[in-house]
């Protein structure tokens, strides 16, 4: 019955059709934004004072004057309801990895016995969601269940169904943030004006700086019907179990290749509602692994461009059951071909249009393109450690050091002519690199910094942090979490090593230096200490993990050990000077990323081991029966010799499966007491630790035994869709 259900399962998926998509008569730039209230519309439903006050706040990072909410909130309630709106919600990131709302309808009672639709400033500006029952690290106690909802006004608001979503910050009762959005604004802040204030060693006319993010975001899609027969797939996200298909990727034959009619439907589907919100997706193609697929948008401003990304993943999940997929955003769901990834491509830019990390045309101007490359190599060598950690999870172990993904090392790759550059300006005599030329001020003549060329060398993908031209791509945070992690982590730390290079430079310029030569000698310096962090080689090489220890980089492989860093002295002090997060707020973090690590390999060792006793066992022991009766049977028919001949393979099949059943059934035992007596462990840092140790070595080997069984047993008995038949969409 199991195996007959099976294979109609998989010829069920196999007939599965693209749908019709039903593609709107605009071009995408008409209807780009339909549902989201943007500055046209705010231009259209608010008082012209209202609209630029708000422009103010949005632009140039005023503060939100709370004598306008009512007006806002009022043109906002008028545009929603003429788009068929009847709720709102504040729409926030708690420490789950996902978004959180709570759905109110547009209604109060009128005094007269029946409703009006209404909606406040103060419903706008901040609301009371329970704070008890999200992760909050012990911050608050269920009977201190008050937390704060408060809107963002920097990232609109848009229409999903029949609901207006607010996004905004979500904080403690106290005042602690209890999500990913606070200490993000927080550090985007932080570095903002640290490197406005770095900027203005070079040019006059620059106010603000801005942090852009470009996501790149990977994805599996497979059948629905196969998913829901997989139940590992359907409780953890990813295969805990299955043998590598015969063909995968080997034949190099599915990245870039042409899109499956049913994938090109959804892929449709999807990029007309994410336009629809304003998100503006650009690309999309294959990706290296069979059912691997690439979704990435153009850059934009980083708080708004997490808010997209967190967007587009809730929404890929619901256009992807209405075309008969599940998505899958698990770092790891399949063993032995590629993990998915969320590529985030950082860069700064100053309002006067210079993008920081890109070179220049004159001296000068390489003169900052050099600075601030300098400075966010000290950013990532002084905390590396603390960015591993930012993206580190129980998921993303599983892809992170494989020959497909960036290696668990933190390091950064320049590329041949910049790397010479840096190591040219280290070696150099600083009288070498500028001339003064009388009471005219100072001509820069900086020989050592020629003009630079965008994209001159290679990209190396092996490196986790690597310079691509006019900015860095961070490699190695996982496709399904909240890159806010890393865009806190690595803003924070940018800001505090752009307030050093200032604080320096100033001094030096204070002691009668100019400020030519102070810049330059802060830079020879800050070269030397950053230098180990720059590897240009193969990052995969045990090579590199010896030579990365020898340097000082962090080489710990063990994710609850890693998430220690949170909480170095370097760190607290880093984001405690930054106002980023405060030691309590980093301490209830870390109680955060250790408990969701032990719930997540708890219940993979759960699903596991009901799936080995009550799957694997019988449909083995089933085929065993058969084999042993086979046997049975060649003694009664054939002569003693000729039956021992003829039955010795299948003898040796018997006896390999009861090896492995009973191995199965040991390490299952094994699993359950390793559980136990890590679930007594009451300290949740001790304990993730005892589950990484002794546990997931457990379900390693109770895969392998697994895997070998499946090579086996009857295909018409195997109860679970192999690689065969989830990774190829027909």
């Amino acid at each position: 019955m199991a195996n007959n259900l099976r294979f109609q399962v998989v010829e069920e998926a196999f007939k599965k059709r693209a749908l019709d998509v039903k593609v709107p008569e605009e071009r995408p730039s008409e209807y780009f934004g339909k549902y989201v209230f943007n500055k046209q519309k705010m231009y259209k439903y608010l008082p012209s004072s209202v609209y630029a006050k708000m422009i103010d706040v949005m632009d140039n990072g005023a503060s939100l004057d709370r004598s306008i909410a009512d007006a806002v909130a009022d043109g906002m309630k008028k545009w929603a309801m003429e788009m068929g709106v009847t709720h709102y919600t504040h729409w926030f990131q708690p420490l789950t990895e996902g978004t959180a709302e709570k759905h109110d309808a547009f209604v109060e009672h009128d005094g007269k016995g029946g409703m009006i639709e209404n909606f406040s400033g103060k419903l706008l500006v901040q609301q009371e969601p329970d704070a008890s029952s999200f992760p909050n690290g012990g911050i608050r106690n269920t009977f201190e269940a008050r937390g704060y909802s408060a809107w963002d006004p920097t990232s609109p608001v848009f229409i999903i169904d029949d609901t207006l979503c607010i996004p905004t910050i979500f904080i403690a009762y106290t005042g602690e943030a209890l999500d990913y959005k606070a200490p993000l604004l927080r550090a985007l802040h932080a570095v903002g004006k640290a490197a406005t204030n770095v900027c203005r060693f070079f040019y006059d006319d620059v106010h603000k700086v801005q942090v852009n993010l470009g996501w790149e975001q990977e994805y599996f899609l497979v059948d629905e019907g196969l998913y829901s027969a997989r139940p590992d797939l359907l409780m953890t996200g990813r295969t805990l179990m299955g043998h590598e298909s015969a063909k995968n990727q080997q034949m190099d034959d599915h990245y870039f290749g042409t899109i499956p009619d049913r994938v090109q439907a959804f892929m449709k589907d999807l990029e007309i509602q994410a336009l629809e919100l304003a998100i503006p997706v650009k690309t999309r193609h294959n990706e290296v692994a069979p059912n691997q697929f690439e979704l990435a948008p153009i850059f934009e401003e980083c708080n708004l461009a997490v808010d997209h990304n967190m967007l587009l993943m809730s929404l890929m999940k619901k256009v992807a059951r209405n075309h008969g997929f599940r998505v899958l955003l698990h770092e790891k769901p399949f063993d032995g071909i590629n993990g998915s990834g969320k590529h985030n491509n950082w860069s700064l830019s100053a309002d006067n249009g210079v993008l920081l990390h890109a070179p220049g045309k004159t001296p000068e101007e390489n003169l900052r393109f050099v600075t601030f490359i300098v400075e966010t190599l000290m950013a990532v060598h002084r905390h590396n450690g603390l960015l591993k950690a930012s993206i580190m999870s129980a998921t993303n172990a599983h892809r992170l050091g494989g020959n497909e993904a960036p290696p668990a090392i933190i390091s950064s790759f320049l590329g041949t002519q910049l790397t010479e550059l840096l190591d040219h300006i280290e070696q150099s005599d600083k009288n070498e690199l500028f001339n003064l030329k009388g009471k005219q001020g100072m001509e820069i003549d900086i020989p050592q910094i020629p003009d630079l060329i965008v994209d001159n060398t290679d990209r190396n993908r092996t490196s986790p942090f690597a310079f691509t031209g006019n900015r860095f791509e961070f490699r190695a945070p996982g496709s399904s979490v909240n890159c806010a992690s890393a865009m806190i982590a690595l803003n924070a730390a940018m800001a505090e090593a752009l307030n050093s290079f200032q604080e320096r430079v100033d001094a030096k310029m204070t002691a009668g230096e100019n400020k030519v030569s102070a810049i330059l000698e802060v830079l020879k310096d800050d070269i030397k200490t950053c230098k180990p962090i720059r590897f240009d080689g193969n990052g995969y090489s045990e090579e590199w993990v010896e030579e990365a220890a020898r340097r000082g980089l962090d080489v710990e492989k063990s994710c609850p050990v890693i998430f220690e860093h949170y909480l170095d002295e370097s760190s607290v002090q880093m984001f405690e000077s930054t106002k980023v997060m405060n030691k309590k707020e980093l301490e209830a973090r870390n109680e955060v990323k250790w408990e969701t690590y032990v719930k997540t390999v708890q219940i993979e060792a759960r699903v596991l081991g009901d799936l080995a006793m009550n799957h694997i066992i019988p449909v083995s022991t089933h085929y065993q029966s058969q084999l042993i009766k086979n046997v049975q049977g060649m003694k009664d028919v054939f002569a003693y010799d000729k039956a021992e001949r003829l039955s010795a393979r299948n003898v040796k099949l018997i006896e390999e499966i009861a090896g492995r059943t009973e191995q199965i059934e040991q390490l299952v035992e094994e699993l359950t007491d390793a559980r136990r007596v890590a679930n007594r462990i009451e300290n949740i840092h001790e304990r993730a630790i005892q589950y990484h140790d002794t546990v997931c070595p457990k379900m390693e080997a109770i895969r392998y035994e697994i895997d070998k069984l499946e090579l086996i047993v009857e295909d018409g008995l195997w109860t679970l869709p192999k690689y065969r038949e989830l990774l190829f969409i027909r």
